[in-house]
């Protein structure tokens, strides 16, 4: 009880029958193909399911194809996905070094569009300038306010 074997390169399909022994007979419903002692090649298939089967004696097995393929594909092993997933993680991480490296000294500047007085220990600052919009009532000026109601809210 074996499996078939299913390899896709390109457009081209190539089935291999589980049954072992010589003069194994496909049946490719309507497929064309070429048949070479165990494997059944389609080449150029346009990507449509399709019922095979391969018998040898009173033996036979069904395969029901459903393989998608495409001409402008490229094939990747195993290596070559890892190799490209390494260079992105240290590309990334060269990058937020540099990042982290040129941040760092900017760390203790003043900004250069920020106020160009001299700050010191001895430099007080003045004090700031009041709204006139909320000035506080002051003992002479009460009758100002006076016509004022507070409302409840």
């Amino acid at each position: 009880q074996g499996e078939f074997l299913v390899e896709i390169s390109g457009t081209t399909v190539t089935i291999t029958c589980p049954l072992e022994g010589e003069g194994i007979q496909w049946d490719p419903s309507g497929r064309k193909g070429d048949t070479e002692e165990r494997k059944f090649i389609i080449r150029d298939h346009d990507s449509t399911p399709a019922n095979l089967s391969c018998s040898l004696g009173n033996k036979k097995r069904k395969l029901y194809l459903n393989a998608r393929v495409c001409a402008n594909c490229e094939e990747l092993d195993a290596l070559t996905v890892a190799g490209i997933i390494t260079a992105d993680l240290l590309i990334t991480l060269g990058v937020l070094i540099l990042v982290y490296y040129f941040s760092k000294g900017r760390k203790g500047r003043a900004s250069a569009g920020g106020d160009s007085r001299p700050r010191g220990p001895k430099m007080q600052r003045p004090p700031p300038v009041p709204n006139p919009d909320y000035e506080p009532i002051r003992k002479g000026q009460r009758e100002v306010y006076a016509g004022l109601e507070s409302r409840g809210f």
